[in-house]
């Protein structure tokens, strides 16, 4: 728990001094507060024995002042409270956020986006409304608890054992309740993860939802996960409950006692061990240890519900990048030519099998490399080591014949422009997206990589042409369009390598073709890596890679593989049918399912 504490704290930084200040006013405020029934003791005495308008006036406006005094500091502390509570959870969330952007492949893999979310958002206010509660109530509290029960004692001590004796049972209590709702709150926000992921998934897909009719479904869906969440925080807050009655009946039982016993002291003493303005103060003084107690309860549960948030945060801000740079990077890359040397990878250390093995390539500055292979054939996770997304398990991979885990990161990555399997398109024009690739493009070079994209023409058609805002995740353009959008993006970037994972699967034959058309005529030095399902979006490509099972089972080129090759003459036949007849495609067929059959399955659930 303390490491925890460390890593939270480290987000106070510039609030230090509002942090500080807020829990010195209470206690200023406190102090003055619990004095206040001590000197009505000495007031009230004073105008007994001279009850002139001068003397009540004078002894009632020091007891005006010093209240006063106390309801100033009580909002100052309060102030500085919410500026430092709220300054607080703003850098904590700029500090997850920030971790996060950090994260390689293999540390995003191990939090879901909905869990992300929820630490961001839920987890983050149950920590700033702890923190507030912890540098005002939870010094205010203690502090008047101690004070009340010392100046109880002052007045009389005998009188005052009854509200030593209630504080650790009251204690005991508390301990008991927390102590049953922790691992309650400890669960539920793994749930409410769960909620989120719901949500996040329904609102993402919910085009299919719509197509399949399938509303009921997803809110009885919905339903579940809600009540599962409701079940607990109910369980929770039931046992919590008992805070208050507990508390209240142990009080107010002390305050008749003191009651009790007081008056009889009075009586017996006739005023001389204790006086009806000091049973007031008694009063008065247990009141205040009641108040201190609810609030010290209210600032446990805070605590309680935090504890579990502040584990999960600590969690993301502690977690290290998988991927770091070496001592001495190397910060110039040299060309873009890519070898694989003996290259194994799987994406767990506990995986049993590797995504990929044996990987052998040898790819020259300017090439264009095709890549094919059935689903799960570790397609993708082949090319994302060259921008080291990952990092291999054995062997190396080579850019410009030095091993990419000797660059330094930045430098690596904005030579190698990557179109993901998954386009993203963020909110914003197509101007502003386009400039992901090159934040300084001019207009005229947005121009020319959308021309090479193929996209020029149909941005140009929108009636706002490059400044056409586009919706979140890019809804308001076609499949199609996206690709191109994406492509451009990833050409303005000028790299050295380009790889294009799936990237033209939404486009028409014919576009795919100009796209491909202009990379060789206008991008010759840019070693090019197509990963596609159409054997002729490669059939033009310097070097094409047929994977199987996480393994390269055959290199060559379109000539080559279609003379040798039975996993590339099946793939070309079955979509070019009429180049063969029925008797060939089934010899073909038969072949190649005995080539696969040698393979195997990769693991890692990308292609």
């Amino acid at each position: 728990m303390l490491n925890i504490i460390k890593t939270l704290t480290k987000s106070i930084r510039e609030f230090k001094k509002e942090t500080i200040l807020a829990p010195v006013l209470v206690t200023v405020e406190v102090v003055m507060e619990c004095l206040i029934p001590l000197y009505m003791v000495t007031m009230l005495e004073r105008i007994q024995q001279d009850n002139s308008i001068e003397n009540i006036l004078f002894w009632g406006g020091i007891l005006l002042v010093m209240a006063l005094v106390s309801l100033v500091f009580g909002m100052l502390a309060g102030r500085y409270a919410a500026k430092a509570s709220a300054g607080f959870s703003r850098n904590l969330r700029t500090d997850i956020y920030a971790s996060i952007q950090g994260f390689s492949f293999a540390n995003i893999d191990k939090f879901s986006p909905s869990s992300l979310v929820t630490r961001m958002t839920t987890d983050v206010t149950n920590i700033q409304n702890a923190f507030m509660m912890i540098i005002r109530i939870a010094v205010r509290s203690p502090i008047m608890l101690v004070v009340s029960v010392v100046m109880a004692f002052t007045i009389n001590w005998k009188i005052a054992l009854v509200f030593l004796a209630l504080v650790p049972v009251l204690g005991v209590g508390l301990f008991l309740i927390f102590r049953k709702v922790d691992p309650i709150f400890a669960k539920v926000f793994k749930k409410y993860d769960a909620m989120n992921e719901s949500i996040q998934e329904n609102i993402k897909g919910i085009r299919v939802v719509k197509s399949y009719v399938r509303e009921d479904y997803e809110i009885k869906k919905f339903g579940k996960t809600a009540q599962d969440v409701r079940a607990d925080f109910q369980r929770g807050e039931m046992i919590m409950a008992l805070n208050s009655p507990l508390m209240q009946f142990a009080i107010w039982t002390a305050i008749s006692i003191v009651c009790i016993f007081g008056s009889q002291l009075i009586v017996q003493s006739s005023g001389a061990e204790l006086n009806e303005a000091s049973l007031s103060s008694l009063i008065a003084y247990g009141a205040q240890i009641m108040s201190a107690l609810m609030t010290l309860s209210m600032v446990m549960v805070m605590i309680s519900i935090a504890t579990s948030s502040s584990e999960r945060v600590a969690e993301v801000l502690s977690e290290k990048s998988t991927l770091t740079n070496p001592e001495n990077p190397v910060y110039e890359v040299p060309d873009g030519s890519v070898e694989f040397r003996d290259v194994s990878f799987k994406y767990s250390a506990k995986a049993e099998r590797f995504a990929l093995q044996d990987v052998n390539l040898t790819i020259k500055p300017g090439q264009t490399v095709g890549i094919l292979g059935g689903t799960g054939s570790s397609k993708t996770s082949l090319v994302n080591l060259i921008p080291r997304l990952y990092d291999v398990s054995e062997g190396e991979v080579l850019v410009g014949g030095i091993d990419v885990r000797d660059y330094d990161l930045e430098s690596l990555r904005n030579q190698v422009s990557v179109v993901l399997q998954k386009n993203v398109l963020f909110s914003g024009t197509i101007k502003e997206n386009l400039r992901w690739g090159n934040p300084d493009a001019t207009d005229e070079e947005l121009v020319e990589a959308c021309k090479r994209a193929q996209a020029h023409e149909f941005v140009s058609s929108f009636p706002d042409g490059y400044d056409t805002y586009i919706e979140q995740g890019g809804t308001n353009v076609s499949g199609g369009q996206k690709q191109r959008l994406c492509i451009a993006r990833a050409l303005l970037k000028k790299p050295k390598i380009l790889i294009l994972d799936d990237s033209t699967s939404a486009v028409d034959t014919k576009t795919d073709a100009l796209i491909r058309q202009a990379f060789r005529e206008e991008l010759p030095d840019v070693t090019k890596f197509i990963i596609a399902q159409r054997v002729s979006s490669v059939e033009d490509a310097d070097l094409i890679v047929i994977m199987d099972g996480g393994k390269v089972v055959a290199t060559g080129t379109h000539e080559q593989l279609l003379a040798g090759n039975k996993i590339y003459q099946e793939v070309y036949y079955s979509q070019n049918r009429m180049g063969a007849s029925a008797a060939e495609l089934n010899d073909i067929r038969k072949s190649g399912a005995g080539a696969a059959e040698d393979g195997g399955s990769a693991e890692g659930g990308e292609e």
